[in-house]
């Protein structure tokens, strides 16, 4: 009897539209938090390693002549860790730039400042320590995401969004700047990271 009058409540109360119609939100939330998880958890590694990746574009430079082959090697090296790394750098400033224009009540300027700050303090710290600049690396991202599940669409400032991308054209000089700044900290990290190896090498 208890049984038939559960049933038969839910039976008058509940509706499969309503249910589909629920189910569809949770499920573009959920798909929006596992994409936006695992890009960060991909990323963020990936930003944080010393050497980003392993192109060792020095392969590639097999000559018949050994000056020309040590030359092309040189050459390919610079374009690897000075110009390539920098770039994936620069890209991980516009993300988090991105990130923070929709959530920060800064000005664009403080907030590309900010956003530059946190990408040269994970490169630097993954010529001291991997793991450290992992867990810079994450901490922003992770943040922004708990900002979202607690505070939900409340706190993603759409009008400050629109306002931004009309202001970045004028700021263009400021984010080449932070563009020449990243390539020319990375020149100077790699630089400091041959000098002590080859201290290092000579003690040995």
């Amino acid at each position: 009897m208890v049984f038939e009058t559960i049933i038969n409540f839910l039976s008058s109360n509940l509706s499969l539209e309503e249910a589909i119609a629920a189910s569809k939100s949770l499920t573009i939330f959920i798909i929006g938090m596992v994409v936006y998880s695992i890009f960060v958890f991909k990323f963020y590694k990936f930003i944080a390693k010393r050497d980003i990746f392993k192109l060792n574009l020095a392969a590639y430079s097999k000559s018949k002549w050994e000056n020309l082959e040590d030359f092309l090697a040189f050459l390919l090296y610079v374009l690897e860790h000075l110009i390539i790394f920098p770039l994936f750098s620069f890209f991980w400033f516009l993300i988090l730039s991105i990130l923070l224009v929709f959530l920060s009540e800064l000005s664009v300027a403080s907030i590309l400042t900010s956003a530059m700050a946190v990408v040269a303090t994970i490169r630097i710290s993954s010529y001291y320590k991997e793991e450290l600049a992992v867990d810079i690396a994450k901490t922003l991202p992770l943040a922004i995401l708990g900002i979202f599940l607690i505070d939900g669409l409340s706190t993603f400032n759409f009008n400050k969004a629109v306002e931004a991308i009309v202001v970045i054209p004028q700021i263009w000089k400021t984010i080449l700047y932070y563009l020449i700044y990243i390539v020319s900290m990375e020149i100077f990290l790699r630089i400091l990271l041959f000098t002590y190896n080859l201290i290092r090498y000579k003690d040995k």
